[in-house]
Formats: C-alpha cells, sequence, structure tokens
C-alpha cells in the first residue's frame, strides 16, 4: 500500500500542476491561438467544472469499484488523453475541452487517498494524513510556476503538454500495479449520497467548503498571471516567479493547518479563524493595487496561505459520514469546495470582460472584491456549525 499511496501522491502532484499551470502559459497561448484572459478563465472554469461533476460518480466508484481502477482507468483517459489534446491545440476552444478531459482524469486522486484514510486510519487522524499528502501533492503547484516557465522556453508549451500526457499515462498504470483496495465494511449497509444531503448539520459546513478555496484556486490558477502581465507588465519567467512565491505560501498553509485541529482541540473555530483572516487578505490585497509589485505578490501569497483550509474543512465533515458512505462522502464535499472553483472562474471571466477598459486594473479589483464578499458570506454561515471536535 506504501507504494501505492506514493503513485497517488504523484497523481496528486500532476493534478494540482493541471489546476495551476495556465497562469504561466497565459502569455504563449494568448500569442500562439490567440487565447485572451477571459478565454484561459473559461478553460480554468472547465476543468474545475468537469472535476466536481464527476465527483459524485468518482464516490459511488471508489465504494463499489475501489481506488485502483477508479483513478487508474481516469487518469489515463483523461490525463493522458486530455494533456495530448491540449499539445495539439490551435485554438482557445481546443484548450476547454482538453482541460475538461484533463479535470475528469484528475477528478479521483485525491479522493483515492482519503477514502483509504476514511477506511484503514482513526477518524481523529484524518485531518493531519489529508493535509500531508495535499501538502506533498502541492509540489505539483510549485512546478507549475517558474520551472514551467522555463521547460516552454527551453520545449517550447507544445512539447512540454506533450511530455506531460506520457507521464500522465505511466502514473495511471503505476496506480493500477501497485494500489490496493481496502476491505469493504461487514455487513449489508445501504445508503446514498442523499442520505448525506439529509444531514443538517453538513448545510452548515457546505457553503464555506464552495467558497473557501476558490479564492486562492482561482487566484494561482489563473488570474495571478494576467494581473500582474496587465497591471505591472511583468514577463513570463517573472510571473513565474510570483506564482512559485504564492505556491509555496499555499503549501506551507496547508502544513500549518494539518494538526492545529488536535493541537487547539477544535475544528470550527481554526477554520472559521483562518477564513477570516483571508478576507482581510483579499482587502490588503484590494488596497495593494498600484503599490510595488511585492505588496500584491505578498498579499496573495497571504491568501493562498490563508486559503489552505480545505483539509481541515474536510475532516469537519468527514468526522459526520457513516463508514459505509465514506467514499461518497468525501467526494461530496469535494464537489463543493472544487466546483466553487469553476463557478468563480465563470464569473470572474464575465467580471474581467465586463469591467475591461483604459483603467487595466479595474476588471481585477473587481474580481477580488467577488471573492472577498463570497468568502465573508460563507463564514457568515458557517459560524452557525457543529464542531466536530466536541
Amino acid at each position: 500500500m506504501q507504494a501505492g499511496l506514493i503513485l497517488l501522491c504523484l497523481a496528486y502532484v500532476l493534478s494540482q500542476f493541471f489546476r495551476a499551470f495556465l497562469a504561466v502559459l497565459s502569455g504563449v497561448l494568448g500569442q500562439d491561438i490567440g487565447a485572451a484572459p477571459d478565454d484561459l478563465a473559461f478553460a480554468s472554469g472547465m476543468w474545475f467544472l468537469s472535476f466536481a461533476a464527476m465527483q459524485l460518480p468518482v464516490g459511488w466508484a471508489l465504494d463499489h469499484a475501489g481506488p485502483r481502477r477508479t483513478a487508474a482507468v481516469l487518469l489515463l483517459l483523461g490525463g493522458g488523453g486530455g494533456a495530448a489534446l491540449f499539445a495539439a491545440a490551435t485554438a482557445p476552444l481546443h484548450v476547454s475541452i482538453a482541460m475538461f478531459l484533463i479535470g475528469i482524469g484528475c477528478s479521483p486522486v485525491l479522493m483515492a487517498s482519503y477514502y483509504i484514510f476514511a477506511r484503514q486510519y482513526p477518524p481523529a487522524r484524518f485531518a493531519t494524513l489529508a493535509a500531508l499528502m495535499l501538502g506533498v501533492g502541492s509540489a505539483g503547484n510549485l512546478v507549475a510556476s517558474y520551472p514551467t516557465a522555463l521547460a516552454v522556453d527551453l520545449f517550447g508549451w507544445r512539447g512540454t503538454l506533450a511530455g506531460l500526457a506520457a507521464v500522465s499515462v505511466a502514473v495511471a498504470a503505476g496506480i493500477f500495479m501497485t494500489v490496493s483496495d481496502p476491505d469493504k465494511p461487514d455487513g449489508e449497509h445501504k445508503g446514498s449520497v442523499l442520505d448525506l444531503l439529509k444531514m443538517p448539520v453538513m448545510w452548515a459546513i457546505f457553503p464555506l467548503m464552495l467558497v473557501a478555496y476558490a479564492p486562492s484556486g482561482a487566484l494561482r490558477g489563473l488570474w495571478i498571471g494576467p494581473y500582474l502581465s496587465d497591471v505591472y507588465g511583468l514577463s513570463t519567467q517573472a510571473v513565474g516567479l510570483a506564482t512559485l512565491v504564492m505556491g509555496a505560501a499555499m503549501i506551507a498553509g496547508t502544513f500549518a493547518y494539518g494538526p492545529l485541529d488536535r493541537v487547539l482541540g477544535t475544528r470550527k473555530w481554526l477554520i472559521l479563524g483562518g477564513n477570516l483572516l483571508g478576507c482581510a487578505a483579499l482587502g490588503g490585497l484590494i488596497l495593494a493595487t498600484g503599490a510595488p509589485v511585492w505588496m500584491p505578490v505578498a498579499m496573495m501569497a497571504a491568501v493562498g496561505f490563508f486559503g489552505a483550509s480545505f483539509p481541515v474543512i474536510m475532516a469537519h465533515g468527514r468526522a459526520f459520514v457513516p463508514p459505509h458512505l465514506a467514499g461518497r462522502g468525501v467526494t461530496l464535499l469535494n464537489l463543493f469546495g472544487i466546483g466553487g472553483v469553476g463557478i468563480m472562474q465563470f464569473a470572474t471571466g464575465r467580471i474581467h470582460a465586463e469591467m475591461a477598459g483604459a483603467d487595466p486594473s479595474l476588471p481585477y479589483t473587481g474580481i477580488f472584491g467577488f471573492f472577498l464578499v463570497c468568502l465573508a458570506a460563507g463564514c457568515a454561515i458557517y459560524l452557525l456549525s457543529r464542531d466536530s471536535m466536541d
């Protein structure tokens, strides 16, 4: 199982890479195939939309077919096939279709790991293990920054994507050969995702799950690139360095959140406090627009750090899910977490298109303000939640 978890972690590195690399490619894709920022926002949204839409079928597949076949087959067809299509793209539409397929390919890999953790480890350790997998796998976020900019300079973006297609196929084959499926629960347990949706305790968690990851995921996944290019005139490599800083902050935040629920003895107040600090960082980002470039980069890094509460929110909801619905429970929570980013990418693409004009910073101020309002609303509803460590 150890080798299988390592391969699942490598697959999650790819997942983190694919959700974040468009920020670095925004310049070359605009030059080569005419992809504007709103085109790339749509393509990024397609990744998150397909990823989110797959969570319910992935949850069913984890509970019935097991993580080995679920992760291997989808990563092979969606990840490998989508990256190959991206490498051959000649229009923005092709990029959107490719990102849709890649989202399907990436959709099971983290949840396959979480399913194994939920079924084979004590519930009190879930948040720490989930954060560890998320933090290590987030190396893909770093690779999707300055190293990707260098790879594009050396091999071109088509050659880089072709290489990623080959890597995706190889990792999928490795998962199929090394992952072992956990034993199924004893007895005949029936149930569906509808049973989870009928639990009032979950509905105080879902709204924050919908918006907590969206600001950092959307900024790191796309908007940091066009923002720094349009407002500050940064080059592809300079944008790569900025995304590296934000990606490192997101990883640091993941490792910081992971054990704190056990240290502090609470999940609810850890999550709420962290996301309120995320609101403050978004406010600082709005105020920093037009200041020296290190200031908005620092604020984006703060958004990434405080926006890394995903595994602890997952653990909060997972604590209320019965064992026989473990797969559908974690994937339902993930549907809200990833789906929120997709929805916001579509919305922010429209905001950018509607507010574009003589002032290049104005549409980005609108985007940052939109994130702030959504996150604050999610925090307000989350106040009604019950702490899963009571």
